[in-house]
């Protein structure tokens, strides 16, 4: 037991203790892949993923046929309806038999449906059990990406229903247009010569994993409300889409090599099949996101549950740092930095630096533009931004939600000893303000730190 405690206390070093150390490019990126299968590991014990993958279930249950309904309202209207149940097909695959059965059920029910009975509060109903799963979509995405703030109700509203309305359309259009274009005779003809012929073969059948991967960057890059990068979105999306594909065959031999579901569960075991199919499906869908997310932020990828707090110390380091970036950007003329950019330059989480920027934004140190990202630039001009200012406020920060100084009863001397802290913070500082600390030495040497790191 000492000998795997002893290997595991070195391993840990070595991964997690390695960032001061300079490394080779290599090693570098090989430690930071290592970094990343660690740390999606552990979210999936903390069990958050699941948990949000089983909400998912519960929502696709109630809405997948208003969903699949406003789809075929879609299509019958381009004449491409009748491709709904070879869709539904596709996806339930991996049940076999039963799947067929799950399939052909919901295109009968959605077939019966007539909208035009529903009345206006029917249509309505539908629209939002539709535009509810999206908007649960959405939310377990920006949990992913750590963000707290959501798109206005008009701006979810409108990308909702383009793709519930577009999407379909869109993507039975490229297939009706590729099995158009494959029938022609002298595509035909040209598919005829062996070695292109092989050639088109061997892509049909990675066409599948092409057209996941696709439609999984396609929803990280759309859905959450962050800029989402092509690069990670896609490595997210190939990540996720080999896994969905992978897990379909997999699901299907299962489910074709035992019979005991259906003695446990006799005429529910359809259902407990699709509803374990739809809850892989989702996880998977969200593990990609996780994927994404990390390649996008390696600044997350620490060790420890939860996420990382900033102390007093690292807190006023930060402020400085920033406010002095913000300064001589400002100064120099040059382009503002967005909240991003300040992350990527500082190498700090985004939860942490937010918090950081909200205080100097609430005592009118910082302003946001209105450019989109918002760009920071300081509220006032520098040589009137006082570097006590900046400290004073960062350590008072929240203290206007919860307990107060004044609050807080304190012994005489303990009062008399933080006075004098104070004091002694001032008169050190004098009258240095943001000025003095902007200059071009000190964010060049912070761009090439990270520079390094990522090189």
């Amino acid at each position: 037991m000492k000998l795997v405690a002893g290997l595991l206390r070195r391993f840990d070093t070595v991964v997690w203790g390695a960032r001061e150390q300079p490394l080779l490019p290599w090693a570098t990126r090989g430690l930071r892949v290592v970094r990343t299968v660690l740390v999606l590991a552990r979210d999936l014990a903390r069990g958050q993923l699941t948990l949000r993958a089983m909400s998912l279930v519960y929502t696709t249950l109630l809405s997948i046929v208003p969903l699949l309904a406003l789809s075929f309202s879609v299509l019958k209207a381009f004449g491409v309806y009748n491709q709904i149940q070879p869709m539904l097909l596709n996806f339930l695959a991996p049940l076999g038999e039963k799947g067929e059965e799950v399939a052909h059920r919901i295109v009968q029910f959605i077939e019966r449906m007539n909208v035009g009975m529903l009345g206006a509060l029917g249509v309505g109903l539908l629209v939002y059990t539709a535009v509810s799963l999206m908007q649960k979509i959405e939310e377990s995405l920006n949990y992913i990406w750590h963000i707290p703030s959501h798109r206005s109700f008009g701006e979810r509203f409108s990308r909702y229903l383009s793709v519930l309305m577009v999407g379909p359309v869109l993507v039975f259009s490229a297939l009706g247009i590729t099995a158009t274009v494959m029938n022609i005779e002298t595509v035909r003809e040209l598919l005829a010569i062996g070695a292109l012929g092989g050639t088109v073969q061997a892509a049909s059948r990675l066409l599948p994993y092409i057209l996941v991967i696709a439609a999984f960057s396609f929803i990280y890059m759309f859905i959450p409300n962050a800029r989402v990068r092509f690069g990670p979105a896609v490595i997210g999306g190939a990540v996720g889409g080999i896994l969905w594909q992978s897990a379909g065959w997999l699901f299907a031999v299962f489910v074709a090599s035992t019979n005991r579901y259906a003695a446990i569960y006799s005429g529910l075991a359809i259902l407990v099949l699709f509803m374990v199919w739809v809850y892989l499906s989702w996880l998977i869908l969200l593990f990609g996101a996780s994927v994404a997310f990390y390649v996008q932020h390696p600044e997350y990828l620490y060790a420890g549950e939860g996420e990382p707090r900033l102390s007093n110390r690292m807190r006023e380091r930060l402020a400085l740092s920033l406010m002095s970036l913000v300064a001589t950007r400002f100064l120099s003329g040059e382009r503002m930095p967005s909240a991003t950019e300040l992350t990527r330059l500082l190498g700090v989480p985004m939860h942490a630096l937010q918090a950081v920027l909200d205080a100097l934004e609430s005592r009118e140190l910082l302003v946001q533009s209105g450019a989109d990202p918002a760009q920071y630039l300081p509220a006032r001009d520098p040589s009137l931004i006082p570097v006590a200012t900046v400290l004073e406020t960062v350590r008072a920060a929240g203290e206007d939600r919860f307990l107060s100084p004044a609050e807080l009863p304190v012994p005489r001397p303990v009062d008399g000893a933080l006075e004098r802290m104070r004091q002694a913070i001032e008169s050190s500082l004098g009258n240095m303000t943001l000025r003095d600390l902007a200059g071009r030495a000190e964010e060049l040497a912070l761009r090439d730190g990270v520079d390094a790191q990522d090189r």
